[in-house]
């Protein structure tokens, strides 16, 4: 007797249905048992996260150590540069070391706190401390020279330019913080640890170009009146996404639901004090820095209106 091909499909499709469901039942049962351990909070101590963190300390130290020395302390990099890498470095430490780290797959508010720290803290901190130029001087002299031959070919520079357009930088920063924010993509970050680690590398990546661009690369497009557009735009932007979680009345985020009551709150009051986080603490960092960029933009002005 011959199957019609409707038919064909939706024996394929409950065949699939059966091979996932054990994968995705095995996946729920081993995040449970992962967070019932977590009684008492740790810190977390993953080799690759400290590892990243020491490399990138040492990196630093070497290579401001070595600028100074050709020159004088606080030349090329100023002294409250290096302070700022100090305090961004420290940053990364409470988000990805502390017990921030394993309360953020209990609670969803914790979660934004993670990634607040990363991107509203950590990454403008990082990139004030200008840690590309000091990181080359960290190279030996050869090493030094081919980094400069390199990033000066006609590839590279034009790569550079292109992602740090004020609007490709803007763009992969909304990008990367709505997808990851999908309740798919999230509750996938929750449950997978590898899945974990991508977030917080492109929530960070994304942030170190948004915030690099605006500080550093804004003369070339506009000055800082571009930057203070693109500053605000964000806020609000993240501002809505906020505003959604916090006055939604469904759960986005169902993988901490049978958690969160272990706190003191239900799901979806965790799900709207991390709504207010991003929305108030987040947008005051993206307004106070258009207003410091507004006020030097004023500054300037008025120090040219004399000259003329």
């Amino acid at each position: 007797m011959r199957i019609s091909c409707g038919r064909r499909l939706r024996v394929r499709l409950g065949l699939l249905a059966v091979l996932v469901q054990p994968a995705w039942a095995f996946a729920h049962a081993e995040h449970r048992e992962r967070l019932d351990s977590v009684d008492a909070l740790h810190w977390s101590f993953d080799p690759w996260v400290l590892a990243s963190l020491a490399l990138a300390a040492g990196f630093y130290l070497c290579g401001i150590l070595r600028l100074w020395r050709a020159s004088t302390p606080g030349a090329g990099v100023r002294r409250w540069q290096a302070g700022c890498f100090a305090g961004g470095w420290l940053t990364l430490v409470v988000a990805l070391v502390t017990p921030l780290d394993p309360l953020g797959e209990v609670l969803f508010s914790a979660h934004m706190v993670q990634h607040e720290l990363l991107m509203l803290v950590a990454a403008p901190l990082l990139v004030l401390g200008r840690p590309l130029a000091v990181f080359v001087w960290a190279l030996p002299p050869g090493g030094r020279r081919a980094t400069g031959t390199f990033t000066r070919t006609a590839a590279v520079t034009g790569a550079w330019r292109g992602i740090t357009h004020p609007f490709t930088a803007w763009a992969v920063h909304a990008l990367v913080l709505w997808a990851w924010h999908a309740p798919p993509l999230f509750q996938a970050s929750v449950l997978d640890t590898s899945v974990h680690t991508a977030q917080h590398l492109s929530f960070l990546f994304a942030a170190l170009l948004f915030w690099w661009t605006l500080l550093y690369g804004r003369p070339k497009h506009g000055g800082s009146g571009v930057a203070i557009l693109y500053l605000l735009s964000t806020a609000m932007h993240t501002g809505v996404l906020g505003a959604l979680l916090t006055f939604s009345q469904r759960i986005w985020y169902p993988v901490y639901a049978p958690l969160t009551p272990a706190w003191g709150m239900t799901p979806l009051e965790d799900q709207q004090l991390g709504g207010l986080i991003m929305w108030v603490p987040g947008g005051l960092v993206y307004l106070i820095a258009a207003l410091w960029l507004a006020g030097r933009l004023l500054g300037e002005g008025g120090v040219a209106e004399p000259r003329r």
